[in-house]
């Protein structure tokens, strides 16, 4: 297939490396068959990615859907048949007949057969991975005349990251294995078409990353300007008439299921009250380890929930909500969920203002600043081409109470504990002056005797200003500052 043919579809946004890796193993010339695989998060753009890839290369593509085995080989028969052009649906006894009829439609050229949704096939047909690893092995033979790209999508969840884990005979099979993570802080900003960066991060703390909200849950209501967005706030995600309204609890419920859902709100809300390890959530809510720990297992299971070491004390986790819109939802809306059907929304969201800068606003610009370190920081900058970036707190009370640092970089060593190369303090809603850059130096003294503090940088991340001193320690090179402009705009 020629290059001209690769142009990504206008409706596809942003996703180019995605679009460029399923196109080239869609269209390889190479005989025998590939299997390739797409997970996602709900409403991140897979189906349409997964369609338009069929489109461009002329590829089969069916949909699956919580139904019987039969009533799902019922509607794929009528699909192909649909395909094929031909008057009569197939009438497959099993999956085997239609995954060899599938197939081959790849015995003349480069074909992708793509089969979305493949977990909730597999929970009415169990057998379903092996019947398509045995085909898969049997069209391995020579002579490889076979060239159907098979590709199987599907949310990532606790079906797909068990079928296609590491030890899976399915994932040994596979050439292809992606992921569509939501967009990041600069890619929220691109995709909702907001260029000043404090704008632009007030929506992303409420809605994220996710391509779908903004064209299908709010119909491109975009906030106008800064003094818009109280009242985009208020005429979308807190609007009862809205689908966003709703979408944070649907989201929960559909990935969880109705048997660990109250838990999991339960541990969502102690995430975003400020409870971060095992011990603090099972305080907040009452309950024993273990009951907290399920909860935990499910959330992180879906991809709801990030577990990361503490960059001070490799003993400690600490646990993070991924999803800024279910942040926002148990931070702000659900706890006024009442209040929201009986008055305006503008008087509640008057009320949350305050919880929304602290529980919300202040922890996600700590994860973006975080972020940036890790992924869009230049290498000089903190002295390493890949870098981690965690929060790290110091527990001692007798000599290091409260000093906890948001940003800690340490240099990437594959599963390994990497040097210190930065310690760092983000601060959302207040201005930073000399007292923050002396609270980093105890911080260092703190850590004199266990870490080596050669190559350290401190840094300093705010959104509402630094003092005229802390500019002078910075260009003195004590310091590194870091604004909102250069968490958009800084490579």
């Amino acid at each position: 297939m020629g290059s001209e043919r690769w142009v990504k579809p206008d409706r596809l946004f942003d996703r180019d490396d995605e679009w460029v890796a399923l196109m080239s193993f869609s269209s390889d010339p190479h005989p025998g068959t590939g299997l390739g695989v797409v997970m996602g998060r709900p409403h991140q753009g897979k189906t349409l990615l997964l369609e338009s890839v069929a489109r461009a290369t002329g590829g089969f593509y069916f949909c699956g859907q919580q139904a019987t085995e039969a009533e799902s080989l019922r509607r794929v028969g009528e699909e192909y048949a649909r395909y094929r052009r031909v008057a009569q649906p197939s009438h497959w006894r099993d999956w085997k007949e239609g995954l060899d009829a599938m197939l081959a439609l790849g015995d003349t050229r480069p074909l992708p057969v793509i089969i979305d949704s493949f977990p909730d096939l597999v929970a009415a047909s169990p057998a379903l991975p092996s019947v398509i690893h045995g085909a898969l092995r049997h069209l391995d033979r020579p002579p490889l005349e076979n060239r159907a790209r098979l590709l199987l999508g599907g949310e990532t969840a606790p079906v797909m990251t068990r079928l296609f884990a590491s030890s899976s005979p399915l994932l040994a099979l596979a050439a292809l294995k992606l992921d569509i993570q939501p967009m990041d802080f600069r890619g929220a900003a691109r995709l909702w078409g907001i260029d000043d960066p404090r704008l632009a991060f007030l929506v992303y703390t409420v809605v994220g990353g996710t391509p779908a909200y903004r064209h299908d849950y709010v119909g491109d209501d975009v906030p106008v300007d800064r003094d818009d967005f109280d009242a985009w706030v208020c005429r979308t995600v807190l609007n009862p008439r809205t689908p966003l309204f709703h979408e944070a609890r649907h989201l929960l419920d559909e990935e969880t299921g109705p048997w660990s859902c109250g838990a999991c709100h339960s541990v969502l809300t102690a995430l975003a009250r400020g409870c971060t390890t095992h011990g603090e959530i099972a305080t907040f809510l009452g309950q024993q380890l273990a009951d907290a720990s399920r909860a935990l297992a499910v959330l992180r299971d879906h991809g709801l929930l990030q577990s990361q070491t503490d960059g001070l004390q490799p003993g400690i986790t600490h646990h993070h909500i991924t999803d800024p819109l279910l942040a926002f939802e148990h931070a702000v809306a659900r706890p006024r969920r009442a209040a929201l059907e009986q008055s305006d929304a503008e008087t509640v969201w008057e009320d949350a203002r305050t919880d929304f800068n602290t529980l919300v606003a202040g922890p996600r610009f700590a994860q973006v600043c975080r972020d940036w370190a890790a992924r869009f920081a230049n290498p000089a900058t903190f002295g390493a081409e890949r870098g981690t970036a965690s929060y790290g707190s110091l527990s001692n009370p007798s000599t290091t109470a409260g000093l906890d640092a948001e940003v800690v970089v340490r240099r990437r060593n594959g599963h390994m504990r990497g040097p210190l190369l930065s310690v760092g303090l983000a601060r959302w809603h207040t201005g930073m002056d000399i007292h923050h850059l002396q609270r980093l130096r105890r911080i260092l003294d703190a850590l004199d005797s266990r870490e080596d503090l050669s190559r350290v940088r401190l840094a300093l991340y705010g959104a509402s200003g630094f003092s005229p001193e802390l500019h002078a320690a910075h260009a003195r090179g004590e310091v590194l500052l870091v604004d909102l402009e250069d968490l958009y705009r800084s490579v």
